[in-house]
């Protein structure tokens, strides 16, 4: 009897807190429920919050430019009132002229009169004293014209000024109150996450742990990454240091054969000059050699184009970047350093008054282009700057840059699109990336012959070919 007892009573004690588990997992997914609501208000909250400060913000530009303009009408009633005074004193000066010239042809006309009979005298005066008179009116009349207008246009400019300034700080004041609410509401939702935040604190170590993981695997790819470039650049040293012995070993192998040619030269031109009959065999090689290197660089020119375009094609790729946050992007960068290709994508013309582009090539000093100063793009229109070696004519749509004769070549370029105020709207780059470890000697097979313009046509494509690939 006593063990069954004791059953019943674990078991009902363990059924006990089997509710209560239950009840506390109820408690904890409300809680829950809780605390996502909360922080969901408290995001929406600071949302409202940002704009409000941007709205205050705006506001508060906006009064500062009313004021700015109420000082400049200010400034502007100044400037008019003093002009208004210049003139007065413009008039005053002319009427004093106007009278001395009167009073002139008065004492003129007075010594003529005096010969003449007493009452033609009265009618001269009586004539003069009435246009002067007419004068005085007519320029009073010109100046109270003149007051009256400049008084109804200030009086108009300050009404409107006083308006706008007190419909911006009313909005201003509503701006304010609405503000002061939603802080107070900020601060209660606050004081709640506070009370909630205990409870993430396992979570967050959680976090933690997996973030060092992840840092850790990060670190591990950037070290095998950093060893990869490493091995890659130490073969294109190599590679380049092959190539540039290479080249050396052309260049003084065509040296050494100009040198041959010339004694070659001298001495037929002894042989000429003291009539001795050159040999046959040495005229014969000569001739064979010359139309042989003839028939060389005649039937490999096309071949060797090809062929280095191929093998450029095979051995790097391309990649290009580009981003544009306004209406104007960079189209195109040509990649022999032609030109630079801009289009407005917009609806609007976008004048380009202090804009510049701004090129970077690798590890040269970077150079900037500005456009010039009364220069617009139009709607949905492009402009192509040339550099000065292109030989383009300016245009509507064809700038020319005169002080730098291209744009540049290499294995990573990038221009940039930079407004007036130093804000960069758009940038597009340009890498050449290898595609794996090439042959360095793929165009060995090619056969050498004695022939100066065979020597010479070799050693330009090597010396192309060197600069692609060290490129």
């Amino acid at each position: 009897k006593t063990l069954p007892c004791r059953n019943s009573k674990k078991e009902s004690d363990l059924n006990l807190a089997q509710a209560r588990v239950r009840d506390l997992d109820a408690q904890l997914n409300a809680k829950e429920a809780d605390l996502a609501t909360a922080l969901n208000e408290n995001r929406t909250l600071e949302n409202e919050l940002r704009e409000l400060k941007d709205q205050v913000l705006s506001l508060n530009l906006s009064l500062e430019d009313t004021k700015k303009h109420l000082h400049s009408e200010m400034l502007r009633r100044v400037d008019l009132e003093n002009h208004m005074k210049t003139l007065q004193e413009e008039m005053t000066f002319q009427k004093r002229l106007h009278e001395d010239e009167l009073k002139e042809t008065k004492r003129v006309h007075e010594s003529r009169i005096a010969e003449v009979e007493s009452g033609r005298q009265r009618e001269f005066e009586s004539k003069l004293s009435d246009a002067l008179q007419g004068l005085r009116k007519q320029h009073e009349e010109q100046i109270q014209g003149y007051k009256e207008e400049m008084e109804r246009t200030f009086s108009a400019k300050m009404e409107n000024a006083q308006l706008t300034a007190a419909r911006n700080s009313e909005f201003a004041n509503a701006a304010r109150e609405e503000l002061m609410e939603t802080q107070k509401r900020v601060d209660t939702l606050v004081s709640q996450v506070n009370q909630y935040q205990s409870q993430n604190v396992a979570l967050e170590s959680r976090i933690k742990e997996l973030q060092n993981l992840l840092d850790y695997d990060r670190d591990l790819h950037r070290r095998r990454m950093a060893e990869k470039e490493e091995e890659m650049a130490q073969a294109q040293k190599q590679a380049q240091a092959q190539l540039e012995e290479y080249a050396h070993l052309l260049d003084v192998k065509l040296a050494l054969d100009l040198e041959i040619n010339a004694y070659r030269k001298m001495l037929e031109g002894e042989e000429q000059r003291l009539k001795l009959s050159p040999s046959p065999s040495a005229h014969s090689t000569a001739t064979q050699a010359a139309s042989q290197g003839r028939r060389f660089l005649h039937g490999k020119k096309r071949k060797i184009k090809e062929t280095k375009k191929r093998e450029h094609s095979a051995a790097f790729k391309t990649i290009q970047h580009v981003s544009a946050t306004g209406n104007i992007s960079i189209e195109e960068i040509d990649a022999d350093g032609k030109f630079v290709r801009l289009k407005n994508h917009s609806d609007e013309d976008q004048p380009l008054h202090g804009w510049v582009l701004r090129r970077r090539i690798g590890s040269v000093a970077d150079v900037t282009y500005k456009f010039p100063s009364r220069f617009t793009l139009q709607a949905g229109q492009v402009v192509t700057i040339w550099g000065a070696a292109a030989g383009v004519s300016p245009g509507p749509s064809d700038l020319v840059w005169k002080s730098q004769k291209s744009w540049g070549t290499g294995d990573n370029i990038g221009v940039t699109l930079i407004t007036d105020d130093g804000e960069e709207l758009a940038e597009r780059k340009i890498m050449l990336v290898p595609r794996g470890e090439e042959s360095e000697q793929d165009d060995d097979y090619e056969e050498i012959t004695g022939s100066e313009a065979e020597f010479a046509s070799q050693t330009k494509r090597r010396r192309k070919k060197k600069c692609c690939l060290v490129s």
